[in-house]
């Protein structure tokens, strides 16, 4: 496209990461479309096409209209990225990348082909196999499906092969699990990298994030660190490995690494999300450029905007659950007025135990106080952090 020309993305599901797409795109003069599976979506104010994401006839249709597709979740079956390619469609992420978010275990394979630090781990078809893994590493492992799975679904941990039984009596004849090794870690991060087609690469502060019930609940960025020089360590180590697993994969947009942080200081990659990522909503208001315009810079083939933070410190801290009637709305008077410099975002999601309805963000230079009050105001909302 030219530089007169009007940039149109078009965006696959209707959650609240498409929703948090929009203001960016209209800060940019960017067009956005959403195909939306449901007209009640999180995003349905930018949704101007309601359709089955795994059907390539109406996804193909949604293409003509924009430039570039992209995505706000990895479900969109390689069958019809594959035809979305084939027609001509510039797909970003591309099918080739995406594949390795979708199957845990191709996903293993390649980051281990790579060099990548992974936990140990095999492709396991029976319980007998799962067993031989437990007893190779102590008497427990982790258990996950190779794909689904999202926010703790999908994942057991085991000391018995029998244990995942039900599982493996739905593998189909070329389907496995993926067994771990259950990694002893002293707290869990995220690595933000932002890639184009053209190759430029940029990073985010490493952040250390916090799970409640295989939820996360608490991202503090930059992930804390005892001394400067050990943060500068701990984000060199961690950028180094987000840009290889960028490169290696062949990434566009945003991808995020999730790792653990080993007790004896080694970072291992635990998950990759090809999209803009939980871990990464401090950046709307921690951030000079947020990911959100850094997806739409990436995709688009525009030059990536500066990372670096705004202030010392941010915290954001999801809203799960919601408050007890009525969405979070109904709160905003009282709440708002008792945290005048917290930044509140609402997923237009009606409230359920458990569920991510919103977050709150809060930037300062202490970080004890930034983040006891971003804990504290998440908490009026509902469940809390």
């Amino acid at each position: 496209m030219s530089a007169q020309d009007k940039i149109r993305v078009g965006v696959i599901g209707a959650g609240q990461l498409a929703r948090m797409m929009v203001p960016p795109a209209i800060a940019l003069g960017i067009d956005i479309s959403v195909l939306a599976e449901a007209p009640e979506m999180s995003a349905k104010r930018a949704a101007d096409r309601v359709g089955d994401y795994k059907d390539a006839e109406t996804v193909l249709e949604f293409a003509k209209t924009v430039d570039v597709i992209t995505f706000d979740h990895e479900h969109v079956p390689q069958s019809v990225l594959r035809a979305l390619t084939d027609a001509g469609h510039s797909v970003q992420p591309p099918a080739e990348a995406l594949r390795y978010a979708q199957n845990k275990i191709l996903m293993r394979q390649k980051l281990t082909e790579l060099g990548v630090p992974v936990p140990s781990w095999r492709a396991v078809k029976t319980a007998p196999e799962l067993q031989d893994f437990i007893y190779e590493h102590g008497g427990r492992a982790v258990v996950k499906t190779a794909t689904g799975g999202y926010d703790g679904k999908g994942v057991r941990v085991v000391t018995s092969g029998d244990e995942a039984a039900d599982w493996f009596a739905q593998l189909g004849d070329t389907e496995a699990l993926l067994a771990e090794e259950l990694v002893d870690f002293t707290r869990e991060l995220s690595q933000l990298v932002a890639r184009n087609p053209s190759g430029q690469q940029a990073t985010w502060p490493v952040v250390e994030t916090e799970q409640r019930d295989g939820v996360c609940a608490v991202v503090t960025a930059p992930a804390p660190s005892g001394s400067a020089a050990g943060a500068a360590a701990l984000n060199e180590a961690a950028a180094n490995i987000g840009t290889q697993v960028a490169a290696g994969v062949g990434v566009t947009g945003v991808l995020a690494v999730e790792m653990f942080e080993t007790r004896d200081g080694r970072l291992l990659v635990n998950e990759l999300a090809m999209r803009p990522h939980n871990s990464g909503h401090f950046s709307i208001e921690g951030s000079i450029t947020s990911q959100f315009e850094q997806h739409l810079r990436a995709v688009t083939d525009l030059p990536l905007g500066d990372t670096a933070m705004r202030e010392p410190h941010a915290v954001m801290v999801n809203v799960l659950g919601g408050p007890p009637e009525g969405a979070m709305p109904v709160r905003y008077a009282e709440i708002m007025a008792k945290y005048p410099t917290v930044k509140i975002h609402s997923y237009g999601k009606s409230p359920r135990p458990g569920r991510k309805v919103g977050h709150v963000t809060v930037t300062g230079h202490n970080l004890q106080a930034v983040k006891q009050q971003a804990i504290d105001c998440a908490a009026e909302f509902g469940e809390g952090a």
